[in-house]
């Protein structure tokens, strides 16, 4: 059945990115799996191919393209191709983690981080569930507390997605202005 959601332009990216992961995921996928980890390699070979940070905009590496259906795409052909797992960093990068920086960054953020995300040289990573409380965040104990315009986490996570490879992440916390995330020391 053929399904009419996608134009012209994210057929010409689907078969860009089938090669990309042909070529660069494919043939390295075992060891992948064998040792529990994704070379950081992917991430940069990635970005140099535009495949990270697709929505955000040009000024700061991105594509400046506000349309999922390419993440969509990206996530269908992982599957289709054996490497799902191995893509599941990829995917939490561009579909979980970098709206957050897109949406709560302010300027400096913007163009101290978006650069790196984009290229992969900042892997991205999101730490929300704790010991004993798993993904409720209504029950979150690390807590956030003010030091003059940072803010100190004092918690535990646990099961950090894209921990392992990650240089940047967002946190959640519980303070006394409630439940928040923090992104390097600024709570949003």
């Amino acid at each position: 059945m053929e399904r009419m959601i996608f134009e012209e332009d994210h057929q010409l990216f689907r078969n860009t990115f089938k090669q990309f992961v042909d070529k660069e995921m494919v043939p390295f996928n075992e060891t992948w799996e064998k040792n529990g980890i994704v070379d950081r390699e992917l991430f940069e070979k990635a970005g140099e191919n535009g495949f990270l940070g697709i929505d955000l905009p040009q000024k700061y590496g991105g594509g400046g393209i506000n349309d999922y259906r390419f993440n969509q795409i990206m996530g269908e052909e992982f599957d289709f191709a054996g490497v799902a797992t191995a893509g599941s960093g990829i995917g939490l990068h561009n579909d979980i983690c970098v709206p957050y920086f897109k949406e709560y960054c302010n300027e400096e953020q913007k163009q101290r981080w978006m650069p790196g995300i984009t290229k992969g040289s900042l892997i991205t990573a999101i730490a929300m569930s704790e010991p004993g409380t798993g993904s409720d965040l209504a029950s979150i104990a690390t807590t956030a507390i003010k030091d003059g315009e940072s803010y100190v986490l004092n918690g535990a996570k646990t099961f950090i997605s894209n921990g392992i490879n990650s240089c940047l992440l967002y946190t959640s916390d519980a303070a006394d202005e409630g439940l928040g995330v923090d992104l390097g020391g600024r709570r949003i």
